[in-house]
């Protein structure tokens, strides 16, 4: 750039000379910046690994009474909110970002990373930062640490879920559905207060709410994303409304009652009715028969073969060391959070999952979607992807790789070639699909529709605390055509039963995105790499699956997603290979409920 000022000093006047050299030089501006950003870098991972071993203790041990994990969680946590919001770290990003266009692209992408999380925790509003970081805290404890309750007896989350997705008995149902929300009793004044927190940490930077934040991280306004919800929805009602008439119908036979115009929340297999696959059973895929005798640690081995059988890395050893993999003892003094999750602790190689994984389908698939979040933390692990920017392309990505990979992993030649199944089974491949359509497509109108919609309401359009229950249950009927057993009034709040709600707040669209993104991958690969129907995969032993799957994953949030889609898939966002997906069920579904009265409206 010097010698190039020069010759234009000979070439033209000298006053021009003087002009471009008054310019600000390129080169000392990117050397500045790199210095800050290395050292903002050494010191947020260092903040970031201690916050993350503080919340990894908390939710893996919940003693009650004791206070040892939420000292160290409030602790690490505002040490972290302190250096990532301080007011110097704020101003030199902005003022960084002023000359944007002199600097590499990715050093652009880690200033404006470092300004987004900034906003969760501005120095300027340090006191309401303090007073969020404690609340949330609290909030996690009331949550995980709740002693549910049936006939007096305490029940895990996972004895309540048995009996949805098994029990025929209708009394049975409503007891246990009842009893896994009674937690949102203690939740609601909590999740009101969080409401208020977040909203005012945020807008500190001039967002208008902490919805609009986190959609925000998609590079979209909250009218952009509830517009690509509402879309998602409506592309899939057509579908979703055969699905919920013949369940109505098929519900009523198995309890032995009149037609519900709704369906009751009880008579369903999920807490929240977010998945009504155990609805059918598709004989000659036993899966659950065929694991029963397995010890969880294969179920966990099992999945890090299939990994490995494309072409990544075996997990390193501090992986088994260090995760909190399978159910407590009953005797233990302690509880643990339940809920599957993947963790980069440190943002290099402490990878870690916190499951309760047991010996059934649904541990099966759930083992190779978190994996895929741990493979996909591996993927960009590497030189070419800073530290700042080791996450998803965007945050639905990471979702949908996992989803992606537990769909593999539940079709019938993959199953087949590991043994699970007999290959030469007979199976009725069309309740094979209604039983993945009542997985899949069952999910988009609750995350989509009812979980994006209440937390629109609760942070940008301030839902007041005694409408909580009221709109909550608005929202399932419309979207979900579900009601809830009995009146349910404002001493409820049945939403803060989904932990989301409580801890990952505003961002449940992701699961939605994620739905979307991984049918468009499948799609992909199926049809071009392995040359195969998307219905009956096997990607096992596939280099050339791994191989695409290493493209996408391996530049992290190092890219533009929606470019990074195009390249992939050769497409932006659509329903459209979900649609194709599941078009031969609507016929099935148009004969079944030929005659049958719908009570849900044919559009939205």
């Amino acid at each position: 750039m010097k010698n190039s000022l020069l010759i234009l000093c000979f070439l033209f006047t000298l006053v021009a000379c003087k002009k471009d050299n008054s310019k600000p030089n390129n080169d000392n501006i990117k050397a500045e910046v790199q210095t800050f950003l290395e050292d903002y870098t050494k010191t947020y991972k260092k903040l970031a690994y201690a916050s993350a071993l503080a919340e990894w203790d908390a939710n893996t041990k919940i003693v009650a009474g004791d206070t040892t994990n939420a000292y160290n969680v409030q602790k690490t946590n505002e040490a972290y909110a302190k250096f990532s919001g301080s007011t110097d770290v704020i101003e030199k990003t902005k003022k960084f970002l002023e000359n944007k266009d002199q600097l590499d692209l990715v050093q652009v992408r880690q200033l404006n990373t470092i300004l987004y999380g900034a906003a969760n925790n501005p120095q300027t509003v340090s006191e309401l930062v303090k007073e969020r970081i404690a609340a949330e805290n609290a909030q996690n404890e009331t949550l995980f640490g709740f002693d549910f309750k049936v006939d007096g007896k305490s029940k895990s989350t996972g004895d309540i879920d048995n009996v949805l997705r098994t029990s025929n008995n209708e009394t049975e149902r409503l007891k246990n559905w009842e009893a896994s929300k009674e937690v949102g009793k203690s939740l609601k004044d909590g999740l009101d207060n969080l409401r208020h927190l977040r909203n005012k940490t945020v807008s500190a930077l001039g967002y208008d709410d902490y919805f609009s934040y986190q959609v925000s991280d998609y590079g979209m306004t909250r009218e952009d994303m509830l517009n690509d919800m509402n879309k998602m929805v409506s592309d899939v009602w057509p579908l979703y409304r055969e699905l919920h008439t013949w369940a109505r119908y098929e519900l009523a036979k198995k309890y032995n009652a009149e037609v519900p115009e709704y369906i009751p929340a009880h008579w369903l297999p999920n807490r929240w009715g977010q998945d009504w696959s155990a609805l059918v059973n598709v004989e000659g895929l036993d899966i659950d028969g065929a694991l029963k005798d397995k010890d969880p640690e294969w179920i966990v081995k099992e999945g890090e073969n299939f990994y490995k059988s494309i072409g990544f890395d075996a997990l390193p050893a501090s992986f088994y060391e260090k995760s909190s993999m399978y159910p407590l003892p009953e005797d233990a003094t302690y509880k643990k959070n339940n809920h599957a999750s993947a963790w980069h602790m440190d943002l290099e190689n402490d990878l870690r999952c916190l499951m309760s994984v047991e010996p059934t389908a649904e541990y099966y698939e759930t083992i190779h979607h978190e994996l895929g979040h741990i493979y996909y933390y591996q993927a960009y692990t590497n030189p070419d992807v800073p530290p700042l920017l080791r996450g998803g392309a965007n945050r639905g990505y990471h979702e949908a790789i996992g989803s992606l990979l537990g769909l593999a992993a539940m079709q019938k030649p993959f199953l087949a070639s590991k043994g699970l199944v007999d290959a030469n089974a007979e199976i009725d491949e069309t309740q094979n699909l209604l039983k993945e359509a009542l997985n899949y497509v069952i999910f988009l109108p609750f995350s989509a529709g009812v979980m994006t919609e209440f937390e629109n309401a609760l942070y940008a359009e301030d839902l007041p605390k005694d409408q909580f229950n009221k709109k909550w249950w608005a929202l399932a009927k419309k979207y979900q055509g579900m009601v809830p057993p009995s009146n349910r009034g404002e001493e409820y709040c049945d939403a803060a039963s989904k932990t989301h709600i409580n801890n990952d707040a505003a961002q449940y669209y992701d699961y939605a995105v994620s739905y979307i993104l991984l049918f468009q991958f499948h799609d992909h690969i199926a049809k071009n790499i392995l040359k195969q129907d998307p219905h009956a995969t096997n990607y096992y032993g596939s280099k050339a699956v791994g191989d695409f799957l290493k493209e996408v994953l391996k530049t992290g949030a190092n890219n533009d997603w929606r470019e990074l889609l195009k390249e992939s898939v050769g497409s932006e966002m659509s329903a459209k290979p979900m649609l194709e997906y599941f078009a031969p069920l609507m016929t099935y579904l148009k004969e079944q409920n030929e005659g049958r009265t719908y009570t849900l409206p044919e559009t939205l």
